[in-house]
């Protein structure tokens, strides 16, 4: 699973980084830095969509802010989407929650890195390590969203989650499970909104490779969201495991 990722670049960075064409709302002004993502907070996010008014144009890519933690259309409270920060790939196209974002709804979720925790043999001690690409800036996580709307104030709400898969070689050791990594050359592939070609999209859904990714141990401050600051990343001269 991923339940806890860092997010420092600035939405500027972000957008030269994606080649976004809009950046929505007030996501410019908002600060970005946080290196201890939590579920349940609002992450930047890149979708695409068509431009309504010139129906023969391109889609434009967007910058935005989602909540972490897909809440599906039909629930009727969105504090379902606390246990929906991922999707598993193996069953993403099967699932009500996900089946119909797969289609028609995929996001990419920029990561500086995310945290995972290895467990001791003795099974009670785990050691968080910091994953990060080894030559890139950022991952791009494949992702979900969709629209939920409050029953109570009629207001919408925007919603994400992380597709997660089989590790690589580098993450195994760690945990049995790591966000889905999409390559550049597969970004406009994915983000199409028209492509609903399910069996092409799901072969995209692999491990990222071997060499593009590497973990170091941190100290266990990360363990609580509540420490959110640049030394979350400072290798760990002596992991428990």
């Amino acid at each position: 699973m991923c339940g806890r990722f860092v997010s420092t670049s600035t939405p500027q960075q972000l957008a030269d980084y994606f080649s976004v064409d809009e950046l929505a709302g007030d996501v410019a002004e908002q600060p970005n830095e946080n290196f201890n993502v939590s579920p349940t907070q609002s992450v930047i996010v890149v979708t695409e969509r068509a431009v309504a008014e010139e129906p023969d144009a391109a889609h434009i890519r967007v910058l935005d802010r989602y909540r972490w933690g897909l809440v599906p259309s039909w629930a009727k409270d969105k504090s379902v989407g606390n246990r929906m920060i991922n999707a598993r790939a193996e069953t993403v196209v099967e699932k009500p929650a996900y089946r119909k974002p797969f289609v028609a709804r995929r996001c990419i979720i920029p990561a500086t890195g995310f945290y995972e925790w290895k467990k001791a043999k003795d099974g009670k001690t785990k050691q968080p390590y910091f994953i990060h690409p080894k030559h890139e800036p950022l991952f791009a996580f494949a992702g979900l969203w969709e629209r939920w709307r409050d029953p109570e104030t009629d207001e919408w709400l925007r919603t994400c989650t992380i597709i997660t898969g089989d590790p690589n070689k580098i993450v195994r050791p760690i945990h049995d499970r790591m966000p889905v990594v999409l390559p550049r050359e597969h970004w406009d592939e994915w983000l199409d909104p028209t492509n609903d070609d399910v069996e092409a999209l799901r072969k995209l859904l692999v491990p990222a490779p071997d060499g593009a990714v590497e973990a170091y141990p941190v100290s266990t401050r990360v363990n609580s969201p509540r420490n959110n600051a640049p030394e979350n990343l400072d290798e760990e001269p002596h992991p428990a495991v």
